[in-house]
C-alpha cells in the first residue's frame, strides 16, 4: 500500500512538472514572440543585422540569460508557469472527473435485482425505510440515523451500496410510505431529503461521494445509494458526538477513540 507522502508526491508530480514546462516555454516562445512583435513595429529604425528578423531574434535570445535581462527572462517564465499552472488545474479537473465516473460505473456494474439476490455483505446493505416505521405505522427520526450510520461506514470502508425499501430477507417492499412523509412525494423530494441527511449529519464534502439512483422492481420503487469509498475519515455527527463507523462483514461497526486511530492509520496513512 502505498504511504501518504508516496502519494502526495505523486499528486504533485504532475502538476510541477507542467508548470516548469511552462515556464520554459514562457522562455522559449513567449520571449521570442514578443521580439517578434518588437521588429515588425520598429524594423525602420534598426540597423545592421537587427533588420532581420531572425538576427534580431537570436541576438536578443542570446542575451537573455545576461544580468541585465534576467528581470525580463524572469518575467516570461513566470508568465509561461502561470499558462502551465492554469493548464494543470484543468487537467487536475478533468483527471478527478473521469475517475469519479470511473469508480460511479463500477459501483453501480451489477443492477439491482441481482444485488437483492445476492443478499447483504460488506458492501451491500438492506434497509426498509428512511422515515416510516413499519412496526409503530408512524415517522420514525431514528431511522434517517441508521441510514446516515450506514453511508457513513460504506464510505469509511471500500465504498458499496445501500438499497433502500427492501427488507433484510430481500423482499420489495417500495419507497411509497416514505414519499407520503415529504414535502415532495415522488423521487426527487427522496433524494433531496437523503443528500440533506448526507450534508447536515457528515458535511457538504461527503455529498460527492454519494449518488442517488432508483429502480422500479415489481411495480415499486427503489433506491440505490451508491457510495463512494472516501479519501479521508468521514464521521457522523449525532448531537454534540462525532462518531467512526466502519463495514464489518455486512453489519457496519461502531469503533472506539483508540480503534479509529489504528484504522485511519491503516486505512489512510499507510500504516503509520
Amino acid at each position: 500500500m502505498a504511504t501518504q507522502a508516496q502519494r502526495q508526491h505523486s499528486r504533485w508530480r504532475r502538476p510541477a512538472l507542467t508548470i516548469g514546462a511552462g515556464a520554459i516555454l514562457g522562455v522559449l516562445l513567449l520571449h521570442p514572440a514578443t521580439m517578434a512583435i518588437y521588429w515588425l513595429e520598429f524594423r525602420q529604425q534598426l540597423v545592421g543585422d537587427s533588420n532581420h528578423l531572425w538576427h534580431f531574434i537570436g541576438n536578443r535570445m542570446a542575451l537573455s540569460f545576461t544580468p541585465p535581462m534576467l528581470p525580463m527572462t524572469g518575467l516570461f517564465a513566470a508568465l509561461g508557469g502561470l499558462m502551465g499552472s492554469l493548464s494543470a488545474a484543468l487537467d487536475a479537473r478533468l483527471r478527478r472527473s473521469e475517475e469519479a465516473i470511473s469508480r460511479l460505473e463500477r459501483l453501480v456494474a451489477r443492477d439491482v435485482p441481482t444485488l437483492i439476490r445476492r443478499g447483504e455483505s460488506e458492501h451491500v446493505e438492506f434497509k426498509s425505510s428512511v422515515r416510516w416505521d413499519l412496526r409503530t405505522e408512524k415517522v420514525n427520526k431514528a431511522l434517517s440515523q441508521v441510514v446516515a450510520k450506514t453511508i457513513v461506514a460504506l464510505a469509511n470502508h471500500q465504498g458499496g451500496s445501500l438499497l433502500i425499501g427492501v427488507d433484510d430477507d430481500g423482499d420489495i417492499l417500495g419507497l411509497e410510505r416514505d414519499y407520503q412523509t415529504l414535502k415532495s412525494r415522488d423521487r426527487d423530494g427522496f433524494a433531496q431529503f437523503l443528500m440533506t441527511l448526507v450534508r447536515e449529519r457528515m458535511g457538504g464534502h461527503v455529498c460527492r461521494l454519494v449518488h442517488v439512483l432508483f429502480s422500479e422492481i415489481d411495480g415499486q420503487d427503489v433506491c440505490r445509494v451508491a457510495v463512494e469509498a472516501a479519501d479521508q475519515p468521514v464521521y457522523l455527527q449525532d448531537g454534540g458526538q462525532s462518531r467512526f463507523f466502519v463495514r464489518t462483514g455486512n453489519a457496519s461497526r461502531e469503533l472506539d477513540a483508540r480503534e479509529i486511530v489504528e484504522y485511519v492509520a491503516a486505512r489512510w496513512n499507510g500504516g503509520r
